[in-house]
């Protein structure tokens, strides 16, 4: 590997103003008087909850967690056992998520129920549809009602313990209430996008064998309404040989209004469903064992069909304490709205914040309809304390010159997550000098889909300084290893050198496993094949060795390596989005053929609706890129592009991409927006024959001119 270079040491932008006043803060004061320790700062506490007596660290978590349960455990975890054998966690207990999400615990016992924060009046969801025309709002109470009802009408239907049930639908009330009822009864939940192909969308639910798929009649954003009874119809067709598979139900997208269903096979609407129930049922749930499963996630699935990945109940339960309680301060008192789909993990987030008492807002559609502003409107009316979106929405703001601070009454926010790709450090920036109060804490997160977390997190004991993450979860072992060793024991760097993201102790919301991986190959190829016993994640990451802040320079798989050195493509994207405004988009990669002797780095640029793609603009790119990385960073070849394949949630992919170039014939996934962008850089597999084509296409173009 090449010799890290100096890390300069970035701008603090933000401190907490009473830290002292934080769970966080508190949670250590009493997990030091019950042992006897003298911890003072987060790293204090992160390195002892990662450390020899890391189960103490849980142990004192569970104590505090105010979860909802019923038996007892001998031990937390036995740490000898390596993590690859996905450990026991608290083995002996039970617990159903969706209780603890619509329920608290009595103080006196947590296996009663009680609602002392979680009144039958108060507001627990509200859900904006697009254009922020339609605001509607759920009571606890309420949702109680119609999550009983619901399941009653399962329970009608033979649904039980273990089955699953599947949704490709907006983030409404009704998608909620079906999370939680098939939940109560100890079943299984999986979600999709309205916006995924049918071809994603049967990848998925043929492994995975449900027994309903609820799908909304009519899918709305950026202004169009799009009718998905054929989509409905391609489901049913390609479930046809799936035994367990019963049918559709259709859930209303325009409340009082339900779309034609006559002629749909093994298709009812909600309320014929319903029916099969009882609208008085009482709500009785099914508590399961701590790592049965809950929720089957999907990796991201841009070559092939993508892994079902399945979390428990309780891994996933307390990590959302650890996570939304110490490093978040969730409360009673949150109001959260988390842009998201159902097909992203942040969907979760936008439900398990309940589990705090929190508000949660279900926005469904764009949030720049009918106007870029309007999104940020809802901020504000709404009192929003934690607003979660991604760097690409704050981006949009940027480019198009609001300033949120101006327009709008931000007094009730306090802090803005974001995650799903890199925060540039110019982004940190605009954020606090120029769009944002600055005591919103800006939160950059990473982490996703494997873990139902984070590795990478905010805590409100440490500064924020510009770039990266604040620093690494507590309780999860996380460490930076020497990404030129191929095979064999992994070496973990020094902090300030880059390398590849491990985890290197067990930890609760480690998947439990892959749905249909009988003999859990796939699950140990994911994970452990490259280091023994050791979780590697496919980041490219380093530790500011003054900060400690926890940088993300790029998936491993995706990591630029001319000549031997190492770098990320987030160094690239940075410097574009800094300095050229002119582009849309860009995607870097490298290209490695048979024939190579070495990598060379091809980055391709998407260019603004209006402006052009020219030489001029090339040679400024690549000289800003060697004035602000080095001479090495600089792109051997740099072409034009007209679209770059995301996700159906908006992620660039760069690994297809790279494949091809690197002359590889691949089979794209469902999960891919835009399959059809690949076919564009096929040609890059010859660029030679390329180049010559361009430059003779130059030539008679100017010849033309004479």
């Amino acid at each position: 590997m090449a010799p890290a270079t100096a890390l300069h040491v970035p701008r603090k932008l933000w401190q907490h103003a009473d830290p002292e006043a934080t769970e966080m803060w508190s949670f250590i004061q009493r997990v030091n008087r019950k042992r006897g320790l003298g911890l003072r700062t987060f790293r204090d506490l992160y390195d002892w909850s990662v450390g020899e007596k890391r189960t103490e660290f849980w142990e004192d978590l569970w104590e505090t967690s105010g979860l909802i349960y019923e038996g007892s455990f001998e031990k937390v975890v036995d740490p000898t056992l390596p993590m690859d054998t996905v450990p026991q966690w608290f083995h002996g207990t039970y617990l159903n998520f969706a209780e603890n999400v619509l329920f608290s615990a009595s103080p006196s016992s947590p296996s009663t129920r009680s609602t002392a924060h979680k009144e039958d009046h108060k507001i627990a969801l509200t859900e904006i549809r697009e254009g922020n025309t339609s605001v509607a709002h759920l009571t606890w109470g309420a949702v109680r009602s119609r999550v009983a009802h619901l399941a009653s009408a399962f329970r009608a239907q033979g649904v039980k313990k273990g089955d699953r049930v599947a949704v490709v639908a907006s983030t409404s009330f009704d998608t909620f209430v079906c999370f939680m009822a098939i939940l109560s009864l100890g079943g299984l939940f999986s979600s999709s996008s309205t916006d995924m192909g049918t071809k994603g969308i049967l990848e998925r639910l043929v492994q995975i064998k449900p027994v309903y798929v609820f799908v909304d009649d009519w899918a709305v954003y950026n202004g169009k309404t799009i009718d998905l009874r054929p989509k409905i119809v391609e489901i049913v067709s390609g479930m046809k040989d799936i035994e367990e598979f019963k049918g559709v139900v259709v859930q209303p997208r325009f409340s009082g209004k339900m779309a034609e269903l006559s002629g749909l096979e093994r298709t009812v609407d909600l309320a014929a469903f319903l029916e099969k129930g009882d609208e008085k049922a009482e709500l009785v749930f099914e508590r399961v064992a701590f790592r049965d499963p809950f929720l089957i996630v999907y990796s991201s699935g841009t070559t092939g069909v993508p892994k079902c990945i399945v979390h428990s109940v309780g891994g996933v339960l307390v990590n959302v304490v650890k996570e939304g309680k110490l490093h978040r301060e969730l409360g009673p008192d949150s109001v959260v709205l988390q842009y998201t789909t159902t097909g992203w993990i942040m969907y979760l987030v936008s439900i398990q914040c309940l589990i705090h008492g929190s508000r949660s807002i279900l926005y469904d559609g764009s949030p720049f309809q009918p106007s870029p502003t309007t999104f940020l409107s809802i901020v504000a009316e709404q009192r929003v304390t934690d607003l979660g979106t991604s760097p690409r929405y704050l981006h949009e703001l940027e480019k198009n010159s609001i300033v949120p601070r101006s327009l709008f009454d931000l007094s009730a926010l306090r802090a803005v997550l974001t995650t799903g790709m890199v925060l540039s450090s110019s982004q940190f920036e605009w954020f606090y000098d120029t769009a944002f109060p600055p005591s919103v804490h800006l939160r950059n997160i990473a982490g996703g889909t494997d873990l139902a977390g984070a590795f990478g997190i905010e805590n409100p004991l440490t500064p924020v300084y510009s770039g990266g993450c604040q620093g690494p979860a507590i309780g999860t072992k996380m460490e930076v290893y020497d990404s030129t060793i191929l095979s064999g024991p992994g070496r973990a760097v020094p902090d300030g050198e880059p390398g590849e993201l491990v985890a290197t102790a067990s930890f609760p919301n480690q998947p439990v496993f892959f749905w249909g991986d009988e003999t859990g190959e796939k699950y140990q190829n994911a994970y452990y094949t490259r280091f023994p016993h050791v979780w590697t994640h496919g980041d490219f990451i380093q530790v500011h060795p003054v900060t400690r802040q926890v940088l993300f320079l790029g998936r491993a798989d995706g990591v630029l390596n001319p000549s031997g050195v190492r770098f990320g493509s987030s160094d690239i994207y940075t410097v574009l989005e800094s300095h050229f405004p002119e582009i849309a988009d860009s995607v870097c990669v490298g290209q490695r053929r048979e024939e190579d002797k070495d990598e060379s780095v091809m980055l391709f640029l998407k260019m603004s609706e209006g402006e052009k793609f020219t030489e001029g603009l090339v040679e400024r790119v690549r000289r800003k890129i060697g004035e602000e990385r080095s001479k090495r960073h600089v792109p051997k070849y740099v072409f034009q592009t007209w679209d770059i394949p995301t996700t159906v949630n908006l992620k660039k992919v760069e690994l297809p991409v790279k494949q091809i170039v690197s002359g590889r014939i691949i089979k794209p996934s469902g999960t891919l927006a835009n399959p059809e962008s690949l076919k564009f850089y096929y040609q890059f597999a010859k660029v030679e024959e390329v180049i010559e084509r361009m430059e003779r296409e130059k030539s008679q173009s100017i010849k033309s001119k004479l």
